[in-house]
């Protein structure tokens, strides 16, 4: 499986540090908080609004470098505005492995 790496970040930059450091900054800031709203609209059934919330997170997926992983998400979006969670035991490993991947930067 891919992992989350800051290589897209690095290409955004042309070499700024403090805007890479700043963007490092925002994901730690609000992944975490966007990951707890959207198992909480899951884990009661709001299919609709964790389909907003699997949008969010896909372009957090997209700048770690999860190319495969962001097209997982995006059939894990469509499948939950089809009212079908298919796809949502990849989705919840894309999670752990980006939630671990921050706890280290």
């Amino acid at each position: 499986m891919e992992q989350p790496n800051l290589s897209y970040i690095h290409s955004m930059s042309g070499g700024d540090k403090a805007f890479e450091k700043k963007l490092v900054a925002i994901i730690k800031a609000e992944f975490p908080e966007e990951k707890k709203i959207y198992y909480a609209n899951i884990n009661s059934d709001d299919f609709n609004k964790a389909s907003e919330n699997v949008h969010k997170l896909k372009h957090k997926i997209s700048i770690l470098g999860l190319e495969k992983s962001y097209w997982v998400a995006v059939d894990y979006e469509n499948n939950l505005k089809a009212g079908s969670t298919e796809g949502r035991k990849d989705f919840d490993i894309i999670l752990q492995l980006i939630t671990d991947f921050i706890n280290t930067l």
